[in-house]
């Protein structure tokens, strides 16, 4: 048994090592120069879910991006941009938060899509709307990188990852789903 735990304290640990992350994110850079596809959680908007008057296409009752949240987008876009990915298109859930985060990161490729709107307040359509997700995924052929810009919830039940805010996860069609390529943390 303790040779067990040590062989996974080792591999767990060897998986945290900066080099470990550094190859992973280069490996999602790469994917997205070839024409991959990125889900990103929108950038910095604090507090949890939306307000109880909340209502799509009105700013005023959402959470929305902080000023933290909103250079982290621009400079999001910047990073694509020195990372040599041409963003074919930038897909975003209507919410204001991901709506203005795909806009400052990809304002020339920024355009809503249904499919990736929040199901927080309605878990109901998570499997709809994560099938919807995978159909799109499935389906892009470029030109250019596929850009996601959704919410925590839609990023987990699509690829099991509990992204932070504005974090890239690369991902690939696989079997029935997505596989992970790699993260880019913000």
């Amino acid at each position: 048994m303790l040779r067990v735990l040590a062989a996974f304290v080792l591999v767990t640990g060897m998986a945290a090592w900066p080099g470990g992350v550094q190859a992973n994110e280069e490996a999602a850079w790469e994917a997205l120069r070839n024409g991959g596809v990125a889900i990103i959680r929108h950038a910095r908007a604090p507090g949890t879910g939306d307000p109880s008057n909340f209502r799509l296409g009105d700013c005023t009752t959402q959470r929305n991006l902080s000023q933290t949240g909103r250079d982290q987008s621009r400079r999001l876009g910047d990073r694509f941009r020195e990372e040599g990915v041409d963003v074919g298109a930038a897909l975003h859930s209507r919410w204001c938060r991901a709506r203005d985060t795909a806009e400052l990161a990809f304002p020339d490729a920024a355009a809503p899509e249904p499919a990736l709107d929040s199901f927080f307040q309605n878990r109901s359509r998570s499997d709809a709307q994560t099938r919807a997700t995978r159909e799109i995924v499935a389906g892009w052929d470029g030109p250019g990188a596929l850009v996601l810009v959704t919410h925590q919830v839609n990023v987990t039940a699509l690829t099991g990852v509990f992204p932070r805010e504005g974090e890239v996860v690369v991902i690939e069609p696989a079997n029935e789903g997505v596989a992970v390529v790699g993260r880019i943390r913000p």
